[in-house]
């Protein structure tokens, strides 16, 4: 039968060394002229000292870490708001600062979905320690927040750790174990971690 799992992003599950946190963000700053970004998008550093959302694939991206909502001071109403994902230019009394939440954990493990059938177990588990692309990873839902993110089969390689994502296991779920078809839950890590780079005007862009 298909499976449930739709796009979703990235899910944090846990992090690399079991530790059992999946819920540790940090604060940074959001432009207000800055593109929608959604819940389980990839993110980046401007030049600016804020985050923007990460480009559809992902390829040789720094990233920061995976964005988890945001606060802001509604320009319509000028109420606080907190959200599951930024709406973009225009959504913010400028007066005030726009902060970002990011599991920004370089040993974080995420959940993906896959976009495309694995084709069986076997395949799936030989697909471990390969990289890979996002499927419209800088794009999601003005409805739910949520990002449409999908772990890109197509673009799977053993080798080319320019690719966002690293795949690390597959997420055992009974109701998402149709190797035949998409929405397998892939779980990953970030290739290319900004804070783990040694300079750090490398993960600026």
């Amino acid at each position: 039968m298909a499976n449930v799992n739709v796009a979703f992003g990235l899910k944090p599950i846990n992090t690399a060394g079991s530790t059992p946190s999946t819920q540790g963000t940090n604060a940074y700053f959001i432009g207000s002229s800055a593109s929608a970004i959604f819940q389980g998008s990839m993110v980046k550093a401007d030049n600016g000292g804020s985050i923007v959302i990460c480009s559809a694939t992902g390829d040789t991206e720094a990233p920061v870490g995976v964005f988890a909502g945001c606060e802001y001071v509604d320009a319509t109403t000028g109420k606080k708001k907190f959200s599951n994902f930024w709406p973009g230019s225009g959504s913010a009394n400028t007066d005030f600062d726009i902060i970002g939440f990011v599991h920004d954990n370089p040993m974080q493990r995420f959940i993906i979905c896959s976009d495309a059938t694995l084709t069986d177990e076997s395949t799936a588990r030989a697909a471990i320690f390969e990289n890979s692309q996002f499927n419209s990873g800088a794009s999601g839902s003005t409805t739910t927040g949520i990002s449409s993110a999908q772990l890109d089969v197509a673009t799977l390689d053993s080798s080319n750790a320019s690719l966002p994502l690293k795949i690390v296991g597959i997420q055992d779920d009974i109701d998402n174990a149709d190797y035949t078809a998409a929405g397998i839950p892939m779980i990953v890590m970030l290739n290319n971690h900004a804070l783990l780079q040694a300079d750090s005007e490398a993960a600026i862009s």
